[in-house]
């Protein structure tokens, strides 16, 4: 205290009982350097008058002599109180909603006082990052319902309720000891009541015995220190038991919320993070899909400000494996959200417990619970690291119909039991009950007219298949809706709408938001065989009058809004960025016209930027070489795959390689890449039998590779490049021996065809010679 330049104090309606709080009020207030943080307390609250006498609500519980309450003297506590006052000039105030402002406000007013200009600039450069990365959406101001839900999300993550979600009723069910117990908490009970019943839930079955949070590599769950994990049985007859699901925690810093597609969950979690961001430090949002969620992680270095490249995870005494590096990576990130300070991360859209790239679980890429990091999750998943779900009901009967009637307020009755129909014919699903609404409040027609234009469409036949097709299957009224959406657009703009359009390429982009501006230069790439139901078209044409005149020239921007407007795509807080929801994505794809994933890849290969649309390139990658088990969607010619994987492939993988330290997935890349550019070259020397090239003797059948020298020597020199490339790579894994092989199939190809005296030819041997000592160092070393 005494060589302190500033004395921050944060003051609470209790600090003013509390003897050390007031000497330090005193000390402070003396030295002419006291910061008073008022922490929900307005600095008029703060009179000495009124807190002595209880005057207004807050001072009737708290206030009072409260020097008595510590054996002080009442002077002191006066002089000390009315310090504050000469520190006006700090009017921090602390209250519900603005707790992460006050503290960024504090921090730059200190750093100014203080000098540390770099501080100010630091933060000012992460503010205008938050402000305009922080959220994926904008917050629905039209939210609906859900009340009950952010009452049970808020009292699991922070074992307390405060502000009107005390005042909701809510019901939480957790597994006890006697099976189906509810516990159910009303407005009459008292939160001290709720605690104590919280407490008792999380006990063990002896009662009072202590319970320790633990934490593998395969579960989570509650245990007590005196009680043996349950091990699930290895047999799977008759007798074997499965393992349960674990309770609600409460306060533990982890909720997942599970559902069908399309029912609200990443609206929950939305609404729950806009409403509750100013708790935290900040809010980060990562998608859960499989195959991108370690890359959407990584992503959260430029916000936690730490570098996950390879150059800062190697160490200097040893050569880490790939595994090794990617792991180091992950536990830096790791390691900052396990610092005492509060983040949120938001998991949407899991897909899976598993990583998609090496099955590893996803439980390793998050902090330890219990810290001030709290986790929230969305998943279809019925189960999620062995912790019981939310599982998101449908909304009220009210809540929907207000949902449905959008801005038309007065439907007769006999309208009013047409939406009800309606609400169930489509699942009851949030998704189909805003498309539904938002064609009623476009569109001049009744809900009557609209159900026997949707029951009156032709319904499509698609060959399901897969887990993720099965909300899509059961629910066949859902993608009439869509068609209804679909033939709205293409009778205002013609049977090639751009919308529609848009809509069907999307399927094929990665589960990001996407460029308005490259999802329609996909748009227009669709080829134009076109084949028209003017049955379903014509059928609309009349519910549609006067719709079309508006919209005969739409541009991107035109097109984009439509979707927005019929709740078809949502908007991003990236301007120019719509987002699709994967129910539509999924029924974008499985529509399918033909050369509509050739389309994106061609619009993401011209267009796309590295550093801003790599999850579209991947994408793109995803298509063109069929990872895993799934199938080559696109196959291009050979002038475009060297296009591609100049452009395209070669800088994606070292990027991800050097920036991200994702060594696996980039050297499988390369390596698919490799065998694609083989089998083209395989295909390049295989004898073509072309009667032009027939001579009238009947001579020898000629090559592709002999009919066109250039490309085959570019497609060559290519493929040497890809192998230098993973041989250069594999020096940074110490993978010598598969280095060594990969680098001497490149050193022949460039000997064939360039040359031993070309520059690219004597880079490849410097190669070579270094991974031959390395090698050779490593057979000594390991040598008997």
């Amino acid at each position: 205290m005494d060589v302190s330049s500033f004395g921050v104090l944060i003051l609470t309606k209790k600090s003013f009982r509390n003897p050390y709080a007031i000497e330090e009020l005193r000390y402070f207030s003396s030295k002419k350097n006291l910061v008073p943080i008022y922490f929900d307390l307005n600095i008029g609250d703060c009179l000495v008058r009124d807190i002595v006498e209880k005057r207004g609500e807050l001072w009737e519980k708290h206030g009072g002599e409260l020097w008595i309450s510590y054996g002080g003297l009442e002077k002191e506590w006066k002089e000390a109180v009315n310090g504050l006052v000469r520190a006006d000039a700090w009017k921090l105030e602390a209250l519900e909603g603005c707790w992460r402002d006050c503290i960024l406000r504090a921090v730059t007013h200190l750093a100014m006082r203080l000098g540390r200009r770099s501080v100010v600039d630091r933060l000012t450069k992460w503010r205008e990052k938050v402000d305009k990365e922080e959220f994926p959406f904008p917050r629905n101001e039209n939210f609906i319902g859900r009340k009950k839900e952010l009452s049970e999300l808020e009292f699991i993550l922070f074992g307390d309720i405060s502000g009107e979600s005390e005042r909701d009723y809510f019901e939480l069910k957790a597994r006890s000891k006697r099976e189906h117990l509810t516990i159910g908490w009303s407005k009459s009970r008292s939160l001290e009541e709720r605690r104590r019943e919280c407490n008792w839930e999380n006990g063990s079955r002896k009662g009072k015995e202590p319970v320790i949070w633990k934490e593998s590599e395969k579960e989570i769950e509650m245990q007590s220190t005196e009680r043996q994990r349950y091990q699930r049985p290895r047999s799977s007859g008759r007798n074997s038991r499965r393992k349960r699901p674990a309770k609600f925690i409460y306060g533990k810093g982890i909720a997942c919320v599970t559902g069908d597609s399309g029912i609200g969950k990443t609206e929950l979690l939305l609404e729950f993070a806009y409403r509750y961001h100013q708790r935290y430090k900040m809010v980060l949002w990562i998608g859960g899909e499989s195959r991108y969620i370690r890359q959407n992680y990584l992503n959260l270095w430029s916000f936690l400000d730490v570098d996950v490249g390879v150059e800062n995870c190697i160490d200097k005494r040893r050569m880490k494996s790939f595994e090794e590096q990617e792991e180091a990576a992950i536990s830096r990130v790791r390691k900052e959200l396990m610092r005492n300070i509060p983040f949120l991360v938001v998991i949407d859209n899991l897909e899976s417990e598993k990583d998609w790239w090496d099955q590893k679980f996803v439980m390793d890429l998050l902090p330890r619970f219990g810290g001030e990091t709290h986790i929230l999750i969305s998943t279809r998943l019925p189960r999620v690291m062995n912790l019981e779900p939310l599982k998101l009901s449908y909304l009220s009967g009210v809540e929907a119909m207000s949902l449905m009637q959008g801005s038309v307020k007065d439907y007769p009755i006999a309208e009013i039991d047409v939406l009800r129909v309606i609400e169930e014919k489509v699942g009851r699903l949030t998704l189909g009950l805003a498309i539904v609404g938002a064609i009623l409040s476009e569109l001049p027609i009744n809900p009557s007219r609209l159900l026997d234009t949707i029951n009156r469409l032709p319904s499509r036949d698609f060959s399901w298949s897969g887990r993720e097709t099965h909300s899509l299957r059961k629910n066949t009224f859902l993608l009439q809706l869509f068609e209804v959406c679909f033939s709205i657009f293409d009778h205002a703009d013609g049977p090639r709408s751009l919308a529609t359009r848009m809509v069907q390429v999307s399927g094929w982009f990665a589960p990001a938001a996407i460029p308005v501006s490259l999802l329609a230069l996909a748009a227009h790439k669709i080829p134009e065989k076109h084949k028209g139901t003017r049955f379903w078209r014509k059928l609309l044409c009349s519910l549609t009058c006067g719709f079309s005149s508006c919209y005969s020239k739409r541009f991107e921007s035109e097109a984009s809004s439509m979707l927005l407007r019929f709740n078809l795509a949502r908007s991003s807080t990236k301007e120019g960025y719509i987002h699709f929801n994967e129910v539509i994505r999924m029924y974008a794809r499985r529509r399918g016209v033909t050369g509509v994933s050739h389309a994106m890849v061609q619009a993401v290969v011209s267009h796309a930027s590295l550093s801003h649309h790599s999850e579209h390139i991947w994408a793109v990658c995803f298509l063109l070489f069929g990872f895993g088990n799934d199938p080559t969607v696109v196959e291009l010619r050979v002038s475009e795959l060297l296009y591609i994987v100049k452009e395209v492939i070669l800088p994606l993988a070292i990027r991800t390689f050097m920036v991200f330290s994702r060594c696996s997935a980039a050297l499988e890349l390369l390596r698919l890449c490799t065998d694609a550019l083989e089998a083209a070259d395989q295909a390049f020397v295989t004898p073509v039998e072309k009667w032009l090239d027939k001579s009238l003797c009947w001579g020898p059948i000629r090559t592709n590779a002999q009919l066109n020298p250039c490309l085959w020597q570019e497609l060559a020199l290519t493929r040497a490049t890809m192998l230098e490339t993973r041989a250069k790579l594999m020096l940074r894994g110490g993978q010598f021996d598969i280095g060594d092989d990969l680098i001497r199939k490149a050193i022949f190809i460039r000997n064939s065809i360039s040359g031993e005296d070309h520059p690219d030819t004597v880079s490849a041997r410097e190669t070579l010679s270094k991974l031959t000592r390395l090698l050779a160092n490593v057979q000594a070393h390991t040598s008997p």
